[in-house]
């Protein structure tokens, strides 16, 4: 099978590659670029465990061909944290206690930054919409809506103050 070259930009780095016309964008991400944050769950776009932003939206990387993703922004949960410093979304998830076995999390997480990024007030109505698409079997939600909460009040990094 012919491949195809794929230009895009991960977590700010320039990326070329050739891909399979078929080829998903989760499978270039877990298997060319080994970003394993990125969970392959139902492989229906049902989950939300596959989510990445693409141009700052979220997607279900597993209903996305590699090739629509040409010329993109694409941003994973390795690309979130900056400076060896967790992005306040992940440090409201770890101090909340909104992951569990943790499979789920990338893409919760990344729902949430592209909600607050647009919305950086949301209500529980709001959160409950953006991670509409995100199924965690572990945690009940009411966690997970704590932390998306606590990253949108700045209330995150101050155990041990």
């Amino acid at each position: 099978m012919q491949k195809h070259l794929l230009t895009m930009r991960v977590n700010g780095e320039q990326v070329e590659l050739a891909v399979r016309p078929n080829a998903t964008l989760l499978d270039v991400l877990r298997e060319d670029l080994e970003l394993t944050g990125v969970k392959e769950g139902c492989s229906e776009g049902a989950c939300g465990a596959c989510a990445v932003l693409m141009n700052n939206e979220p997607i279900r990387s597993c209903l996305t061909l590699a090739l629509e993703a040409n010329g993109a922004e694409i941003l994973t949960i390795e690309g979130l944290a900056t400076g060896g410093r967790l992005h306040p979304l992940q440090e409201a998830f770890v101090e909340q206690g909104a992951v569990q076995c943790g499979f789920c999390t990338p893409g919760m997480i990344l729902s949430s930054k592209a909600l607050l990024d647009r919305n950086p007030q949301p209500n529980d109505e709001d959160i409950k919409t953006a991670l509409a698409g995100s199924f965690c079997r572990c945690t009940g939600y009411a966690k997970i809506l704590e932390a998306v909460r606590a990253a949108r009040d700045g209330d995150v990094g101050n155990e041990g103050s």
